[in-house]
This record gives structure tokens, C-alpha cells and sequence, in this order.
């Protein structure tokens, strides 16, 4: 076998994507919370705005189906990367309310393109085997960028004194950098089964899209408050912070892959069923927490956890048509930001009143996630995507013979 080399390789492209989007989004969270309380002067009601509004392009990646029908797959991913870089970039110049969230839509429109399009290539260009490595690879690229990203601006806060306007501009112009590298350096690949360019829901998929609501409804829970509550609850500054990002992505550049093989060796099943105990242990210490340090080794497992997602990606992949990845990897980010648009401005609220009826909520959504991994085959595939629940014998048959 004739090993390919980098150029030729579309691993190593969504690797080098995975770094670039994981440096610039390092350097947004890393400074999100102190940059919101410190420059714009957030209270969590204000906080929940902006991530609400951060989750609307999410909630709109249906339409990347429709972009399709202009521009290639692999060509839109990088131009989503690029606009994602200026979003970033920006961000430190508008230190207002409404500037604050105009540069976090920006940001957000390209960074959601862009999860959604890398997921929709891995799954096209990837064997069923090597997915699930391959993903644990990307998220270990992304951790080695946010990591360079996290010990920079530590450095930058401790040693330099620099402004977030600078940071800011720093991190996104790099991302930019890795789109514009990427668009010349690589050629086009092309998948084996061209794919569908329309809006597509199939009612056999029904547990993917159960288990992506519940992750996205969960997800926004960790990102929106649990951060927020160690700048609020704890008093963390930037460097304490990035210090605590620093850690997690240290255990991510060695552990990520390795989940990625234990998913393949386990299966989905196992794998997301581990995941969701440990999440709602976790969700549950949040809410009631009272030592600093307590609070920040929940977050770091907490992190942990997220490489487990990949078993829902690898379980779609297994049980899918290969034409639907496309439209299915656009339509899975709308369902996992239905409940991501509610949720900050709705908990937001929340939170002023009772902080730990937030973290409980999560608690709930992984109780949930748990009952739903269960119904998971020990080996699922076209034909056999639950152990229980409705079989659609019909949409099987009009399948095979669109196949034939």
C-alpha cells in the first residue's frame, strides 16, 4: 500500500481545519467571561443574550445544504473557517453591548458552517473503522491549538499586560491564516457517493436526532454557565481561567484519540452510556459545589467527557445512507441548537434567582441522554438503528431501491 503524503491525505486537511477553528475559538472562550464582566459589563441576563444570539446561525446550519448548490463542500469549509477568523478578530475593537454581539454572530455564523461541514466531510471521506479515531484525532489537533492559544494569552495577561483587543485580533487573524493555507495548499477530494442536495428527515434516524437535541440542550448548559459561574461564584480572573483551559486541553491532545479507539473497541452503546452517568454526577455536583477547587475539577471532567460525543456521530454513520451525510450533518446542528437558542436567555433568567436549578436541568438532560443510549444496538447498522421502538420497513425498501 502506497502511503499518501500530507498534500494528498483529507485526514490531514480536517486535522489542520480542526487546529486552525481550535485556536481561534480557544482564544473567544478564553477571554469571553472576563472581556463580558470587565469591558461590557454583563450580568448573567446579558450573558444568556449573547450566547442565545451565538446559537442562531447554529440553529440555521439547515441551510448549508442549500450553499452546497453553489459551491463545493470542501471549498464552503474553508470559507466558513475564514469568516469564523474575522469574527474573532474583531471582537476586541467593539467593546459595547451591540458590538459584542454583532462580531459574536460573525463569529458564529462561520463557526457553525464550519462544525457542521467538517463533521459531513469526516463522515464521507472516513471508513466506518478509522471515524471514530480519526474524529478523537481532530479533537486532539484542537486541543494542541487551544492549548498554544490558553499558554499565550496566560503569558500575555501575567507578562505582557496586552489588551483584548489585541488577543483577540491575534487569535482570529491565525485562523484565518490555516483557511487561506488550506484553500491553496490542498486539492479537491472527492467522496464516494455524491451527496443529496436537499432537506432531508428520516424517521428511522429517530434516536440520532433524540440524542443530538439532548446533547446540544446539555452542552449549552457547560459552555454558557459553567464558566460563568467561576468568573461570578469564584472570583477567577483571565489567567486563573486560562490556567483551567491549559489543563483540560493538556489531557485532551493524549486522551481524545484514545477515546476515539475505545469507542471503536466498545461501541457506541457502552461508550455514550459511561458519558451520560458521569455527566449527570457531574451536573449535579455543580449545583450544589462551595470550594473553588471543587468546582474547577468538575469542569475539568466535565471536559473530559466531551470526546464521547463522537459515538453519536459514529453511530449515525453506521445506521445512514452514505448519500445523507451532507444533509444530515446540516440538519443534526439545527436540532442541536433548537433547545441552544432557549436556553441561555430562558436559564439566564434562571440563574439570578437559583443557580443551582440550572445545573440540576443539566443533571435531567443527561438522565434523559442515559435512558435514550440504552435503546442503541450492541452493533447498529441500516435496518437495525434501535433495540426497541418503531421499525420503518417502507422507508427501508424505497432506500434500496433509489440504491439500485
Amino acid at each position: 500500500m502506497i502511503k499518501k503524503s500530507w498534500k494528498e491525505n483529507p485526514e490531514v486537511l480536517l486535522m489542520i481545519t480542526a487546529a486552525g477553528w481550535g485556536l481561534g475559538w480557544a482564544t473567544w472562550m478564553a477571554l469571553l467571561n472576563n472581556f463580558a464582566v470587565d469591558m461590557v459589563n454583563f450580568t448573567g441576563k446579558e450573558i444568556g443574550i449573547l450566547q442565545s444570539l451565538r446559537e442562531i446561525p447554529g440553529f440555521l446550519a439547515f441551510t448549508v445544504v442549500f450553499a452546497l448548490l453553489i459551491i463545493a463542500e470542501q471549498r464552503l469549509l474553508m470559507l466558513s473557517l475564514l469568516v469564523f477568523g474575522v469574527g474573532v478578530a474583531l471582537t476586541g475593537f467593539f467593546p459595547s453591548e451591540i458590538g459584542f454581539y454583532l462580531t459574536t454572530i460573525l463569529m458564529s455564523i462561520g463557526f457553525h458552517y464550519h462544525e457542521t461541514l467538517r463533521q459531513s466531510l469526516t463522515l464521507q471521506l472516513v471508513s466506518k473503522e478509522r471515524a471514530p479515531l480519526v474524529m478523537g484525532r481532530q479533537i486532539s489537533a484542537q486541543a494542541f491549538a487551544s492549548l498554544a492559544a490558553y499558554g499565550l494569552i496566560f503569558a500575555a495577561t501575567k507578562l505582557a499586560d496586552l489588551d483584548y483587543a489585541v488577543m483577540y485580533a491575534t487569535g482570529g487573524a491565525i485562523s484565518v491564516f490555516v483557511a487561506l493555507f488550506c484553500w491553496s495548499a490542498y486539492p479537491m477530494f472527492k467522496a464516494a457517493v455524491p451527496q443529496t442536495k436537499k432537506i432531508v428527515l428520516r424517521k428511522r434516524y429517530w434516536l440520532y436526532y433524540a440524542l443530538t437535541f439532548l446533547s446540544g440542550a446539555r452542552r449549552q448548559i457547560f459552555m454558557v454557565f459553567a464558566g460563568f459561574m467561576m468568573v461570578e461564584k469564584f472570583g477567577y480572573d483571565v489567567s486563573t481561567i486560562t490556567a483551567l483551559y491549559l489543563v483540560n486541553h493538556a489531557i485532551n491532545i493524549f486522551l481524545a484519540p484514545r477515546i476515539g479507539r475505545l469507542i471503536a473497541h466498545w461501541g457506541e452503546r457502552k461508550a455514550l452510556v459511561f458519558e451520560y452517568v458521569g455527566l449527570f454526577f457531574v451536573f449535579t455536583g455543580y449545583a450544589f459545589v462551595e470550594s473553588a477547587v471543587m468546582a474547577a475539577a468538575l469542569y475539568i471532567i466535565d471536559h473530559l467527557f466531551f470526546a464521547f460525543a463522537i459515538g453519536i456521530k459514529s453511530y449515525f454513520q453506521k445506521i445512514a445512507d452514505p448519500k445523507d451525510m451532507a444533509s444530515t450533518a446540516s440538519v443534526s446542528f439545527t436540532i442541536n441548537h433548537i433547545a441552544a437558542v432557549v436556553i441561555p436567555v430562558v436559564f439566564g433568567i434562571l440563574w439570578l434567582t437559583s443557580p443551582a436549578s440550572v445545573f440540576l436541568a443539566g443533571a435531567a438532560m443527561a438522565a434523559m441522554s442515559l435512558l435514550c443510549s440504552l435503546n442503541i444496538p450492541f452493533a447498529p447498522e441500516p435496518g437495525n438503528e434501535t433495540i426497541k421502538g418503531p421499525r420503518f420497513p417502507e422507508e427501508e425498501a424505497l432506500m434500496e431501491k433509489a440504491s439500485s
